[in-house]
């Protein structure tokens, strides 16, 4: 049986906080998500991304896993410049649209393929990398981004609680057989790897924060 992490009333209450963000394009965003059964991240998550950003005074960001810009929207009001990966040229285009609308188009970069395809061809490091990819690849991902981190800088991952999955001793419903291991040894990569400090923040679906240390 899933979990939700928060309940329902606090959820409804903390978005209700958030209407100062009610801009056209935002909205057309939240809805096209709503329409297509599309995960983004939703306003709270985003809200997070936008907060911690701003608080590290990021300059570059890496997005591993862009879908059409939803969580770019969030770093591009604050830093100056945001990769973006998705596999989908499709996605590309939306963001195209979405992120001009917003004003913040050009500081997007977005590469159309694999998402550690794109990491590895980037050059210099990164003050966030944040990762919302398949979640068979998060340990593969997390591999990939640790290294392409400044120190002090910040990875940041969705959907590390997997609407309670991970704290399953047998897990039934698993959307795709083997995510939930995969994301269990994720975290566990994450939580025990010395260079990081890192918690989980449980709002939404579970957000994984960790600074590098060393």
């Amino acid at each position: 049986m899933t979990i939700k992490i928060v309940d329902e009333r606090i959820e409804t209450y903390m978005r209700g906080l958030l209407a100062r963000h009610d801009e056209p394009v935002l909205l057309a965003m939240e809805a096209e998500a709503k329409e297509r059964g599309f995960p983004i991240v939703e306003r709270q998550v985003g809200v997070t991304l936008e907060v911690l950003a701003r608080t590290l005074r990021a300059t570059r960001v890496f997005e591993l896993g862009s879908g059409y810009g939803y969580s770019a929207y969030w770093f591009a009001r604050a830093a100056e410049e945001v990769w973006c990966t998705d596999g989908d040229p499709e996605n590309a285009k939306k963001a195209e649209t979405y992120l001009s609308k917003a004003g913040v188009w050009p500081r997007i970069r977005y590469r159309v393929g694999d998402a550690l395809e794109g990491l590895a061809a980037a050059d210099g490091e990164f003050d966030i990398v944040y990762c919302d990819i398949d979640k068979h690849g998060y340990p593969g991902a997390w591999r990939a981004a640790r290294e392409r981190i400044r120190i002090g800088g910040l990875y940041i991952c969705d959907n590390v609680l997997w609407s309670g999955r991970v704290a399953e001793a047998d897990v039934a419903d698993d959307v795709r057989p083997g995510w939930t291991e995969a994301i269990r040894e994720h975290n566990e990569l994450v939580a025990g790897d010395p260079a990081f400090l890192s918690t989980i923040v449980p709002t939404r679906d579970g957000v994984m924060v960790a600074t590098r240390i060393t």
